[in-house]
């Protein structure tokens, strides 16, 4: 028997320390190869780490939510022999981009090891289609007949954790009364999200404009062009629509699609419009990118949004998809109340939310009738971003969705 002291890998990127996001083993518990033993985030990516050996586990380093320097001990295993030596690691994870979006994304690192002849394991990152589980949630779903299958999970990646289990009515836990205060702790893509709202919050003087646009005529194509799918076709939303005018607008406020390098203090302005897609997920909100979308008529853009926003929600999408989008479109649907305050996604300066669109009577050539109405919410970077410009974007962004024969006129 030996021991076998595995340390935080160096995942690359300049990372020096990894946050522990959630353990799937335990002192005494016996792992094989390759087996999920621990998740861990960077500012870069969150990745799963496998065991490198076959053994039992001795102890463990930190608990979710602690951090660990690379190169430090993070378990301890007990091993039949030892470990066989190899150089590098290949680490497979989420990477995250602009916006806590989340991808797949591949990186080679060196791992630091440790056995008695200092030995180097491969740790690969596992492809599997499994349920996503630990062994303890796993057991008490065996043992209450609960198939995790059907479960949908509230953790990182679609993980199940044990809030996600139901209760059986015969369980004591059934009875058992509720805490008044569940204490949460922030960790992983919650805590990156936070972060990076703060520090948007911080450092952007946000400038907001509220308008509210007549989409009477707006609806009535939208109606017409969904009368015309068959029905296995998916019907037309408002986005694709706004973000069709969003792009012919933005011709005339080129200083609306840009990007601020700060450490450079240069703002880059775009000829094309990358355009970022908040998308609310059960791990928060990504922002994927639908690249070049100028080149793309309404129904491409569509079928983009539809792409890229099912692919965030899944945990699917590519690093890329997840980062480079020189202004962002936000909309909360039946949801979007009378207006919001949206936050810019750095190192963006602008974005533009969409509210709820309702009925209601206004003042339309001298008399009152019902109209569709919609409030379009936007923030801008007031450092590059002047409030006359910003005002006149909208304004003419308005006037596009007034008067949607001019969606197809550049």
């Amino acid at each position: 028997m030996s021991q076998f002291i595995f340390k935080m890998p160096d995942l690359g990127e300049g990372t020096v320390e990894a946050e522990i996001i959630a353990w799937h083993t335990q002192p005494g518990d016996s792992v094989i190869e390759d087996q999920i033993i621990v998740e861990v985030m960077t500012d870069k990516a969150a990745v799963e780490v496998p065991a490198p050996v076959t053994g039992r586990v001795l102890s463990i380093s930190g608990a979710p939510g602690d951090k660990v320097a690379v190169g430090s001990p993070l378990i301890v295993f007990e091993t039949q022999a030892p470990a066989i030596v190899t150089n590098t690691a290949t680490v497979t994870g989420t990477a995250t981009a602009p916006g806590t979006a989340i991808a797949r994304a591949p990186a080679t690192a060196p791992v630091l090891a440790t056995t008695a002849a200092e030995a180097l394991p491969a740790v690969k990152s596992s492809e599997s289609p499994r349920v996503k589980s630990s062994p303890a949630n796993r057991r008490r779903a065996s043992e209450a007949g609960i198939d995790l299958a059907a479960i949908a999970g509230s953790g990182p990646g679609g993980r199940i954790l044990t809030r996600d289990l139901p209760v059986r009515s015969d369980s004591p836990a059934a009875s058992t009364p509720l805490p008044l205060v569940t204490e949460v702790r922030v960790i992983g893509v919650r805590r990156l999200i936070a972060q990076r709202m703060t520090e948007a919050m911080r450092t952007i003087p946000h400038f907001a404009y509220v308008e509210e646009v007549d989409i009477t005529e707006l609806e009535s194509l939208r109606l017409h062009l969904n009368s015309k799918l068959s029905a296995d076709e998916s019907s037309l939303t408002y986005l694709p629509l706004v973000l069709t005018a969003l792009i012919r607008v933005l011709t005339d406020y080129p200083q609306c699609n840009a990007l601020y390098d700060s450490e450079r203090e240069v703002l880059l302005r775009h000829a094309a419009v990358h355009a970022g897609i908040a998308t609310q997920t059960t791990e928060g909100l990504k922002v994927p990118v639908i690249r070049d979308a100028q080149s793309l008529g309404i129904w491409e853009l569509a079928a983009e949004i539809r792409k890229v926003s099912a692919a965030a929600r899944s945990g699917s999408a590519k690093r890329d998809e997840l980062r480079g989008s020189t202004i962002t479109v936000t909309s909360l649907g039946k949801l979007g109340g009378i207006a919001s305050t949206p936050i810019i996604n750095s190192p963006e300066v602008a974005i533009i939310g969409l509210n709820k669109a309702v009925d209601r009577p206004v003042v339309h050539q001298g008399v009152v009738v019902v109209r569709r109405m919609m409030n379009l919410s936007s923030s801008f970077d007031h450092r590059f971003v002047d409030g006359y410009d910003a005002a006149a974007m909208i304004q003419s962004l308005k006037e596009r969705l007034e008067h949607p024969a001019t969606l197809f006129i550049n």
